[in-house]
């Protein structure tokens, strides 16, 4: 079973996320987390395996909290946000902090059964995918 943590501000996106990877049959939602002081301490507590994360939060940025939990916890992460078309600066700059992948929230045409179909292929792949941890978060 994978686990998964899904950090996100809007309890919505929470909400469609959780639902549509339960569809999966390998993934488990263990834990979702509105901002990333939160998802610090669930990451600590519930150890997933994988990681989703917003890019505009309050608090501390969705780059900001990469670039801090890939020093000294990596976990595979795929990003999951409005603000990252692939191609972007921003997509550019997840990347070069260490996201496993960026896939984009619905919209228009795009739809969230697109998305999911996408975010639990990325999911499994990042899921095989291994850092070494250093202590002290």
């Amino acid at each position: 079973m994978i686990k998964v943590l899904i950090v996100d501000d809007s309890a919505v996106v929470r909400q469609v996320l959780s639902k549509e990877l339960s569809k999966a049959p390998d993934i488990e939602v263990v834990a979702t987390a509105v901002d990333p002081f939160s998802a610090r301490d669930k990451i600590l507590r519930y150890q997933p395996d994988v990681m989703t994360l917003d890019i505009e939060m309050p608090r501390m940025d969705g780059l900001t909290f990469l670039r801090k939990i890939m020093q000294y916890h990596p976990i595979p992460t795929i990003i999951v946000s409005s603000l990252t078309p692939k191609g972007s600066q921003m997509c550019a700059e997840a990347l070069d902090s260490g996201a496993i992948d960026v896939i984009a929230k619905p919209g228009g045409s795009y739809t969230i059964g697109d998305m999911s179909s996408i975010l639990i292929d990325q999911i499994r792949a990042a899921s095989t995918v291994s850092f070494e941890k250093i202590d002290n978060i």
